[in-house]
């Protein structure tokens, strides 16, 4: 027995050995098709990677705003006995957002904008719009460019600093967001600038040394002079001659240097600045006008030049900013969602020797300031509305550049006067996607009203009255 156990023994260890080797062999065959596998996978992997950096991360991505608006206007002039309205301006706003960052540090926004009224001309037909101002008047369905700029932030040692240049975000800045709907401000303070800029910017941040302060530096062009191009000719009976070049006229080039800064920002308190100083403001030229205004009562069909709308000196402006976003602390939902905000501007416009800016005898200076008060409140009816109350003052002189300003009345910011406005902020079916709003301006203007910062405009005493109401919805992704 002991033999035939011994026998079943070694033939049992045999089979049991020859079964390792198999298994072994087949483990063995695995792992090389795991390897091969692995292999495969990160060469995968590697080709992926190649497509998302020569596609997704160097794509421009897309966004649109598409905005309908009707807006109820009234205007009643009461020295000269004149009145106007429009009981339905009906206009579309089309936005198409673009954005890129191919790397760190390196960003690229545009934005392409049709905004038209209802039944308008192909082009408009009155004075020619400037390029930059074109995308913020309803006019045509033609497309132009509102933004389009990109921005590099780096380092310098420990100071963060970032270079931009192109047409920046300047329209519904700081405090005008929140009457527009709009949770994202533009750059600059509204106040003294609402308008497109076309620029160079550098910004230093100092958030390191207090909370959220940064002073950007912004040097731009507003117009361009007597540049005639390469198919226009300056005088009809002669030949295209120094395209792109200034001709020795008074059509200077208007520049301008904008100083806007956050000098703190904890989420709740928020205080900004903004000095913007304009180089070859435009006004009027004494001698011309008059040699002008002498020729057109003998002839109305003088073509003398009228000496308007030239180089008559320089401009600056001033504003101060605080919003206040929450009362107190943890007091109760309603005041933690309220929002108050208070600002002051001056104007400063200092005519040439032999030149006139608004009001000034050949030369002078001619000074304006203003004030806005506004508080947002949960309108406590939706899930986000807001209800906003507003109030602007203006002096006679009071001068800002606020061409873009989206009210169909003019530029409620810019009044020489004092200006009401109430607004409902709401999503429309309670869709995020659909922000709207229920909007009524009331003006009282006291003087001449400001219109596009035309300093060859005397503001004389007035007395009109500019009303407008608004709805507008908004589809926005």
């Amino acid at each position: 027995m002991k033999k035939i156990s011994l026998a079943v023994s070694i033939a049992l260890l045999g089979s049991s050995l020859a079964a390792n080797t198999d298994l072994q062999t087949q483990v063995e065959k695995l792992t090389k098709e795991v390897e091969k596998l692995k292999k495969q996978q990160k060469s995968t992997t590697k080709t992926l990677t190649e497509v998302k950096k020569n596609t997704a991360m160097d794509n421009v991505k897309f966004g649109i705003e598409f905005r309908n608006a009707v807006d109820v206007l009234e205007y009643e002039d009461k020295i000269n006995n004149l009145k106007a309205d429009n009981d339905a301006l009906w206009s579309s706003r089309l936005y198409l957002n673009m954005s890129a960052a191919p790397m760190d540090g390196l960003m690229f926004k545009g934005k392409l904008a049709i905004y038209s009224v209802w039944g308008a001309h192909l082009y408009v037909d009155d004075a020619p719009l400037k390029d930059w101002s074109a995308s913020s008047k309803p006019s045509d369905t033609v497309m132009r460019l509102k933004e389009g700029y990109f921005v590099y932030s780096n380092k310098l040692g420990e100071q963060p600093i970032s270079v931009s240049i192109g047409r920046r975000p300047s329209s519904n800045g700081f405090l005008a967001n929140m009457r527009e709907n709009e949770e994202t401000a533009g750059s600059p303070l509204a106040h003294i600038t609402n308008m497109e800029v076309n620029g160079a910017m550098v910004k230093l941040d100092f958030s390191r040394f207090i909370p959220g302060a940064y002073t950007k530096f912004v040097y731009g062009r507003a117009h361009t002079g007597d540049m005639t191009n390469v198919y226009g000719t300056n005088n009809p009976a002669t030949l295209p001659w120094g395209p792109y070049a200034d001709k020795g006229t008074e059509d200077q080039n208007v520049d301008f240097f904008v100083m806007p800064g956050d000098a703190y920002n904890d989420g709740q308190y928020q205080l900004m600045y903004q000095w913007a100083h304009i180089f070859n403001t435009k006004g009027k030229n004494i001698a011309v006008n008059n040699v002008y205004k002498a020729a057109y009562a003998l002839d109305p069909k003088t073509t003398l030049p009228t000496g308007t709308a030239v180089d008559a000196g320089t401009a600056d402006l001033f504003a101060l900013s605080l919003a206040v976003n929450g009362i107190g602390e943890e007091i109760s939902d309603f005041l933690d969602n309220t929002l108050v905000f208070a600002s002051v501007a001056h104007s400063y416009y200092d005519a040439k020797k032999g030149y006139s800016l608004i009001n000034t005898k050949d030369g002078g200076v001619a000074k304006g300031y203003s004030y806005w008060l506004g508080v947002n409140i949960p309108d406590m009816i939706t899930e986000n509305g807001k209800l906003g109350f507003e109030y602007n003052h203006g002096s006679k002189y009071w001068t800002p550049m606020t061409w873009a300003e989206d009210t169909a009345i003019g530029s409620k910011i810019a009044v020489r006067g004092d200006a009401y406005e109430a607004y409902w902020n709401f999503d429309l079916f309670g869709v995020k996607y659909l922000p709207s709003q229920v909007r009524y301006t009331y003006a009282q203007h006291d003087y001449t009203p400001n219109v596009n910062c035309a300093g060859w405009v005397a503001s004389d005493k007035a007395d009109i009255v500019a009303q407008d109401l608004r709805f507008f919805v908004t589809y926005k992704y």
